[in-house]
């Protein structure tokens, strides 16, 4: 695979290498909203009275907000440019939490913690996912697994500090603080962020047995089976990950480890920290991988491994120090969605309508919190155990695993013969 630009190699790699960085930060930067809402769960029962159901609905709200605009924003920040979208983006985030302090009803946490930083961190994942594939055309995966990292990685600096801060000085003043601490952090990486000008994309010419590839505008990529498959399989993976993101600190607690101390530490604030060391660890790895021996073969082994560690995460729920080692496990296997999903769609159907594009696949995400938040505290509730709650995301972990290898697989392979012959014709 050869590249072609017209400006020296070195200066190219340094402009696309610093962007990363800045890219990577930002996404750190806004990532706590949505790891650490876990460590506010008492606190926010507290406050406004409110059942566990109606509480978990808040982060279903942040993610739908955050997926189900992201349509709508991608289409922005290609029409009106990436650092005025993804800085107001990242303000909004910062906002929210600041504003959620104040508030003592539920609605009023919907209107702030769920809007805010729901509209807010979506404009900034989406926009910069969208850079790193127009910037990195040849390791797409890997790119976006670093960016996507930092959103795993983020809350690791965070959640050690909140859960502290909460005990000592109440969830009000924590919210306030990181919250403005976060909210500068990210406009001040934001404001450095842009599109690659033409002569900064380096030209891929493919060999004649490797994809060929075309820009599918949003209305025709929404017309193709292979974005519905892809769609259904992000919605499933979605939906385990958001479930153990969201329940965590209740579901330890039924368990009865939440306070046990394991290698010093309580075992809930230790296990949300390896979590997010794994959660990030695991983008630019598989999507590393996934540049290599191909999206599908990875997938399949990355979200087998998700359902192995959730069935041995269950199996071994009353042990403190399985919950934490295997916590981290369960994110390793799930974190590298947010750098598969995102490459195999632009390999696809291509990067100039990337953001956009990406935007409506990312919505299966809002629809995964909706299953893993509200409908697995309700299941839960129902049946009285988290024991049906578990064994439904194994089931769905190891039913994407074999969609992945045995229908996306041959969908994408049938899908490039029939570009050739397209092109052949041509």
């Amino acid at each position: 695979m050869v590249a072609r630009t017209s400006l020296p190699r070195e200066e190219l790699a340094r402009r696309r290498w610093a962007l990363l960085g800045l890219g990577l930060i930002a996404m750190m930067a806004i990532s706590s909203p949505q790891y650490v809402w876990t460590l506010f769960l008492k606190p926010f029962q507290t406050t406004t009275g409110a059942g566990l159901t109606a509480i978990q609905f808040t982060f279903s709200l942040l993610i739908v907000l955050q997926t189900f605009f992201s349509p709508a924003q991608g289409w922005l920040i290609e029409r009106f440019g990436a650092r005025v979208l993804i800085t107001t983006g990242a303000a909004l985030s910062g906002l929210g939490w600041i504003m959620s302090a104040w508030i003592d009803s539920l609605w009023g946490l919907y209107a702030t913690y769920g809007l805010f930083c729901g509209i807010g961190t979506g404009i900034v994942y989406v926009g910069i996912v969208g850079l790193m594939v127009r910037w990195f055309p040849q390791a797409r995966g890997f790119a976006t697994g670093v960016v996507a990292a930092g959103y795993g990685f983020g809350a690791i600096l965070t959640t050690f500090p909140i859960d502290t801060m909460i005990r000592s000085e109440g969830y009000r003043a924590t919210l306030v603080i990181f919250g403005a601490l976060l909210g500068i952090v990210g406009v001040a990486a934001s404001l450095f962020l842009r599109m690659p000008e033409p002569d900064e994309i380096p030209t891929t010419v493919a060999p004649a047995h490797r994809m060929v590839r075309r820009n599918y505008a949003p209305g025709e990529m929404l017309r193709t089976p292979l974005f519905w498959l892809l769609f259904a399989m992000m919605t499933m993976m979605s939906t385990g990950g958001l479930m153990v993101i969201s329940q965590f600190s209740a579901f330890a607690r039924d368990f009865g480890v939440a306070d046990v101390i394991v290698f010093g530490a309580p075992a809930l604030p230790l296990a949300l920290t390896i979590d997010r060391i794994t959660n990030g660890l695991t983008r630019p790895f598989f999507g590393w991988v996934s540049d290599r021996i191909g999206r599908e073969n990875t997938m399949g082994l990355a979200f087998f491994l998700e359902a192995l560690a959730i069935a041995l995460l269950l199996a071994y729920r009353e042990d403190a120090t399985a919950l934490v080692v295997l916590s981290g496990l369960v994110f390793f296997g799930w974190g590298e969605i947010f750098s598969l999903f995102p490459s195999t769609l632009t390999d696809s159907f291509g990067s100039k309508h990337a953001t956009t594009n990406y935007g409506f696949l990312y919505m299966a995400q809002g629809i995964g919190s909706i299953f893993g938040g509200p409908m697995a505290a309700w299941l839960r509730g129902e049946t009285g155990s988290w024991v049906p709650v578990f064994l439904l995301v194994v089931a769905l972990d190891a039913s994407t695993a074999l969609l992945a290898l045995l229908v996306l697989k041959p969908m994408r392979t049938t899908m490039a013969k029939e570009k050739l012959v397209l092109t052949a014709a041509g």
